[in-house]
């Protein structure tokens, strides 16, 4: 019921940025979290970032100080900041939703973009 769609991906130097969009529609009443994850070749899919929909955010590790997530709640759309780019963050990057209705959660995942850093 919920499509979400993501851009700007692409290739980047290290050090270089890159800004992430992740637009979502149709059911999309009720989205409480959204957030990046992101998968390398052969490893494990990983959280990157997320937001709630009151602003808190939670960071991997890995990316604190470097990447920003931010969303507009209007627009049912999420960015990510990427700064200060790493070859490790090549990956997969994935949108994904979760809409709460009542006590029940339903999780969206977007077809992902890649994000390539290298020189």
């Amino acid at each position: 019921q919920v499509q979400l769609v993501e851009s700007g991906g692409g290739l980047v130097q290290p050090g270089g940025s890159l800004r992430l969009s992740c637009a979502a529609s149709g059911s999309i009443f009720s989205i409480y979290t959204m957030g990046w994850y992101r998968q390398a070749p052969g490893k494990q899919r990983e959280l990157v970032a997320s937001i709630s929909s009151g602003g808190s955010t939670n960071y991997a590790d890995s990316v604190k100080g470097r990447f920003t997530i931010s969303r507009d709640n209007a627009k049912n759309t999420v960015y990510l900041q990427m700064n200060s780019l790493k070859p490790e963050d090549t990956a997969i990057y994935y949108c994904r939703a979760d809409r709460r209705i009542i006590a029940q959660t339903t999780v969206y995942w977007g077809q992902g973009t890649q994000v390539t850093v290298s020189s």
